[in-house]
């Protein structure tokens, strides 16, 4: 793609955030539309970290004015691509200039010699719109789907029958702070081999699904971290985790699965299946009307259990990873 030489690229440290305040809540905008998220508290965040210029990304000016922007975030020898925005007088000029700048950022990243790991995962855009990009990078390709359940039209009902449909050697709660480090040694656990293990790299290692359930619990990302909303599974006589959906609320009524997995050992029981259910009943009870999550399309497991659920694909997107060949 060639964009127009009055476009310029210049490093995101060198702008404040009363600079790209604009820029910011017009993308927050198209949250709202395509998602129904509420990006209000990720965009003051953001803006908090711009002030602090501390984040390695590019802005793009057309003839001075500002137009867009892409950002990085870095995690030891990781970066992650944590967000690209453009707005022009179409949305094929828009795209463009998006194109413009990841290429310059994987630029900046690929010829980093303490980079040795990407990953990227860019909602807004729909499956293939800016593939192009990562692929001639050397980028892996994960197809990945954004699913929605309509709350008001959902037919569930657990509210009754909880405890009748679970093991007899298993109990289900509200998720407590004292969950977080059991939680963590369980996300470890359910991921060991998974295709998502590919995705996320933090699913790797206890140390990583720590800061991992750091992100989704403390920073709102991905919504307000909603503990009532969120339930565990544990053994009764060790106590041991065995199951969890965590949830978050990302506003205007809709809440977002950030996380649900059962340990191996007791998959096959219905579990992962009844737990959604309970959350859906208590997230409609509590005046939620929708909720999303998002899935890998390689999980069928997964994606079976959501369809099964009455959850729609709203939007199809990619999920980019590269990884440095050993020396």
């Amino acid at each position: 793609m060639t964009v127009a030489t009055q476009l310029e690229l210049l490093d995101l440290r060198h702008f404040s955030a009363r600079q790209l305040r604009p820029l910011l809540e017009r993308e927050a905008q198209v949250w709202k539309e395509r998602l129904r998220w509420d990006y209000q508290n990720s965009t003051e965040l953001l803006l908090q970290y711009l002030d602090s210029r501390v984040l390695p990304g590019f802005v793009a000016l057309d003839r001075g004015k500002i137009c867009g922007f892409t950002f990085c975030v870095y995690e030891g020898h990781k970066a992650v691509v944590g967000d690209a925005y453009a707005i022009a007088s179409d949305a094929t000029t828009s795209l463009k200039i998006t194109h413009r700048l990841l290429q310059h950022l994987l630029e900046l990243l690929l010829h980093s010699p303490n980079i040795e790991r990407i990953e990227s995962q860019l909602l807004l855009y729909d499956a293939g719109a800016i593939d192009e990009v990562f692929v001639s990078a050397g980028f892996a390709m994960f197809p990945r789907m954004f699913m929605e359940l309509n709350l008001e039209d959902y037919q569930g009902s657990l509210m009754q029958s909880d405890e009748r449909t679970l093991p007899q050697e298993i109990e289900l709660r509200r998720w407590s702070n004292g969950d977080y480090q059991q939680a963590a040694e369980l996300i470890h656990m359910a991921y060991a081999d998974h295709i998502d293990a590919q995705v996320n790299d933090q699913y790797r290692s206890l140390h990583g699904s720590l800061r991992f359930l750091h992100n989704i619990i403390r920073f709102p990302g991905c919504g307000v971290f909603a503990s009532e909303s969120s339930w565990v599974l544990r053994e009764r006589n060790t106590q041991t985790l065995v199951g969890i959906v965590l949830c978050s609320d990302v506003g205007g009524a809709v809440a977002h699965i950030t996380q649900l997995c059962i340990a191996p050992a007791w998959r096959g029981h219905g579990l992962a299946k009844m737990m959604m259910q309970c959350c859906a009943e208590y997230l409609r009870r509590d005046g939620f009307q929708a909720i999303t999550l998002t899935v890998t399309t390689g999980n069928t497991a997964a994606v079976s259990l959501y369809e099964q659920l009455g959850f729609e694909i709203r939007h199809r997107f990619d999920a980019m990873v590269f990884e440095r060949e050993p020396e």
